[in-house]
């Protein structure tokens, strides 16, 4: 039996750790066409197939959408067909990576459908647009390692969430009278009670938005900070391992705002349904909504209303927006953070520091004679 070389498996356990953590662009040579979209061409295989849909219009009878089903899947066998014989390969040939060409006929071919099969413009335009988006969303996740990063600030939770309850108390006093008031006011629950579903859902988009705004701008200097203190004589951070590490950074924080977020709206909905009641919210002129849910509670009844559910999940919002802007701009929240942050990132640069140690000593052997 061959012996594995230990020097590529250690480069193989070092990439490992790099991807395990979420930063995946660590690796050298990491490349769109060479580990992004050809680790992801069996999905994307698979919604090129399903696209000959795309054929179909649900107006005409079934047998006839049968026959233009497989008429558009005939179509994309044949445009992929041609597309290999244009690239130089074999007709049947699958290509073993994927770069502009592929994602060119991945966007295109299956938008010819519509348009063959009853002038459908709209669909054509739909399906370019959802092809995109969703190559967009494959580089995000794969190319920046979004289920990476999302696993690693998961085993974090635990931690961030005890540091985002310690910041909490301190900041408890101040906050908690900031929103009882807010909560406890009628024009409160009279805009949320009264605004119209979709403008809710709008709101609360804009809240979380800003959170995300205030994170992003201020990761920046954070990474600078992280890479002066851990990089050491290794090469400078491209600017895309950067943005990696900026990405990671920001999910961990936005997990922080998002627990403490949760936690509050819970708090106002209990205590939305035991201080808020019938007579309280027809005093205040509140309408319920559409639904509401009765609770029996030590021979008292309760309800849960449409209304109370929005102006808690208001609370939340607006509690997260404030956390997420006061763990950026005070200065002893941000350095508590980086402190944490920087023992888990140690190992990983630690790893980087003797993965590119190990490439050059490949390199410097292969260009040096007798070896």
């Amino acid at each position: 039996m061959a012996s594995t070389d230990p020097v590529q498996e250690e480069l193989a356990a070092c990439e490992r750790k790099f991807r395990r953590s979420g930063l995946p662009l660590f690796i050298e040579g990491y490349t769109a066409s060479e580990d992004i979209f050809t680790r992801a061409a069996p999905l994307l295989a698979l919604v090129f197939l399903a696209e000959m849909l795309g054929a179909i219009d649900m107006d005409w009878p079934f047998l006839v959408n049968v026959v233009a089903a497989l008429g558009g899947l005939a179509i994309l066998i044949i445009g992929f067909g041609l597309l290999n014989r244009l690239l130089g390969r074999g007709f049947w040939t699958l290509p073993q990576r994927i770069g502009r060409p592929e994602l060119a006929g991945f966007v295109f071919l299956p938008a010819l459908l519509p348009l063959i099969f009853g002038g459908q413009l709209r669909q054509v335009v739909g399906v370019i647009a959802g092809n995109t988006v969703l190559l967009g969303l494959i580089y995000l996740v794969v190319g920046y390692g979004l289920i990476g990063t999302l696993g690693w600030a998961l085993t974090r939770l635990a931690d961030e969430l005890a540091d985002s309850l310690a910041r909490l108390v301190r900041a408890l006093p101040l906050l908690l009278i900031f929103s009882l008031v807010l909560f406890l006011n009628a024009e409160m629950w009279q805009v949320f009670s009264t605004m119209p579903r979709d403008f809710v859902w709008i709101v609360a988009g804009m809240f979380v938005g800003l959170g995300w705004l205030f994170l992003i701008l201020r990761m920046p200097g954070q990474v600078r900070q992280l890479e002066a203190e851990l990089r050491g004589d290794t090469p400078a951070l491209s600017r895309r391992q950067r943005v990696n590490i900026g990405l990671t950074l920001t999910i961990s924080q936005a997990l922080q705002v998002f627990v403490v977020s949760v936690g509050v709206g819970a708090f106002f909905v209990a205590f939305g349904a035991l201080a808020v009641g019938d007579e309280v919210r027809a005093a205040w002129a509140v309408t319920d909504g559409m639904w509401s849910y009765d609770v029996m509670l030590f021979g008292h009844e309760i309800q849960i209303t449409e209304a109370l559910l929005r102006v808690a999940g208001g609370m939340a919002a607006i509690t997260g927006l404030y956390y997420a802007i006061s763990i950026l701009t005070d200065a002893t929240y941000r350095e508590e953070f980086l402190e944490g942050v920087t023992e888990e990132m140690r190992d990983v640069f630690e790893a980087r520091a003797r993965y590119l140690e190990l490439r050059a000593s490949i390199n410097t052997g292969a260009a040096s004679p007798g070896h």
